[in-house]
């Protein structure tokens, strides 16, 4: 079942002109090449989006992260990003400024930037293929933790302490169909990490 594309946290969204913050570039520099890979994207039907990308903000604010409801866009700026600058797991709470609300899945990115300072871009992806695939090997999720919840977040604790996330950086969210997350010190290599592993499931997805 798709459930995507639906707000789960309190929020406190302060309507704002568009960021100004040169992270944005590099944003939408790595996320078209995940958007031409149809990593970030739309469904028709039941029309709503899927994938996010973030990154860590030197400036005010915690993270940078692509809006609520842009993943059918080729192409972003300012307008479509916003600026989180308070999130609470535990009261499932995220605060955040900007033209656009925050992705629907922020509580998920905030729980990873928690996790190490060594974090600065977490990157959201769907492949049901690849999906598929790193279910059997890479870290994954609890099957019936849903997307954009406190217990997700907790999931990806979880896993940075028991698994070889930290080393590997990629994790499968087994109770969100076609969900795999990346995380690395930049966006390059949170993006790059998601790009190598779609290139290789294209290549030989029988495999």
């Amino acid at each position: 079942m798709i459930d995507d594309g639906y707000t789960k946290y309190k929020v406190h969204w302060t309507d704002h002109a568009p960021l100004d913050d040169p992270a944005i570039a590099e944003l939408e520099r790595w996320r078209r090449p995940l958007f031409e890979a149809g990593l970030v994207g739309h469904y028709p039907d039941p029309g709503i989006g899927y994938g996010n990308i973030s990154i860590r903000t030197a400036g005010s604010g915690l993270f940078i992260i692509s809006g609520t409801g842009t993943g059918h866009l080729r192409y972003t700026d300012k307008a479509h990003y916003a600026l989180v600058t308070h999130a609470n797991i535990e009261e499932n709470f995220v605060s955040c400024t900007g033209a656009t609300q925050a992705s629907s899945e922020t509580l998920t990115h905030a729980a990873l930037y928690e996790l190490d300072s060594f974090i600065g871009a977490v990157v959201h992806v769907h492949s049901t293929g690849l999906w598929e695939r790193l279910k059997s090997t890479a870290p994954t999720t609890d099957v019936d933790v849903a997307y954009g919840t406190p217990e997700m977040a907790r999931e990806f604790k979880r896993l940075y302490r028991n698994t070889s996330l930290p080393e590997t950086g990629v994790a499968v969210m087994a109770g969100h169909e076609s969900g795999i997350v990346s995380i690395g010190g930049n966006l390059e290599e949170a993006a790059c990490r998601i790009l190598s592993l779609h290139a290789e499931y294209e290549r030989d997805p029988g495999r």
